[in-house]
């Protein structure tokens, strides 16, 4: 099954500051038909104004990864930790027994960037945090765990669910396969260009709900950059 989920389709909160879209129900967007994707709970499509941000809110039992598309974020939370994550990199915050944070785009310029939640495995961990540079040329032609809490991604940030998040940059005219398997769920968003999934057309921004597939094949008609979220 793939169904995909038109940018213009999605809920959208627009607060002066932050101009948020929503693949799936969150605060006053609510559809019965978009609650979660698997353990997938939460995508949201951010841009947020120069020298604004979220101010210190709580959050716990919740893995929390964003995915800069431009721009920047600064990060600072109740643990004391303390950066900055630029366009084309990850943060990941593991809410676990609780956490207080804020993210405030300290730029000249606007950031976007992609908000994931996934629902952990187990509930009352110890919270966390860690950023990383994820270096594009290195995923050209190729998808890239980017955080993950499957065996055998010890190189991606972890998070503590049975998932993981790939990216892949794609040029005009290339493929790339991924596999996925029948007894998971796959959601992936293009921040940029036009692509095919399976033959399927979506555009820059749309989502694209995956299952019961074995593997996909997903080949770029504009130069093209991925963002894929694989879980149980």
């Amino acid at each position: 099954m793939i169904d995909v989920r038109p940018f213009s389709s999605l809920g959208a909160a627009n607060h002066g500051w932050l101009d948020a879209k929503h693949h799936f129900s969150f605060a006053d967007y609510r559809d019965p038909e978009r609650v979660n994707w698997g353990a997938l709970r939460v995508w949201n499509d951010d841009a947020i104004a120069p020298h604004t941000g979220f101010a210190p809110h709580p959050h716990n039992d919740m893995e929390i990864i964003t995915y800069v598309r431009t721009g920047a974020i600064s990060h600072k939370d109740s643990l004391g930790n303390t950066g900055r994550t630029e366009a084309g990199d990850v943060q990941v915050m593991s809410a676990g027994t609780g956490i207080v944070h804020s993210e405030k785009n300290e730029e000249d310029v606007e950031t976007t960037l992609f908000q994931i939640w996934i629902i952990p495995d187990k509930r009352g961990e110890k919270p966390g945090w860690g950023t990383r540079p994820f270096p594009k040329d290195d995923r050209g032609g190729r998808f890239v765990t980017l955080a993950s809490g499957m065996a055998g991604d010890e190189d991606a940030l972890p998070i503590r669910a049975n998932a993981r998040v790939l990216g892949a940059t794609l040029a005009s005219g290339e493929s790339v396969e991924q596999t996925i398997g029948r007894s998971r769920k796959a959601y992936l968003v293009p921040t940029r260009g036009r692509i095919e999934v399976n033959g399927i057309a979506v555009n820059p921004r749309d989502g694209v709900a995956i299952a019961d597939l074995d593997s996909i094949r997903v080949t770029a008609l504009d130069d093209a950059e991925i963002v894929l979220v694989d879980v149980a």
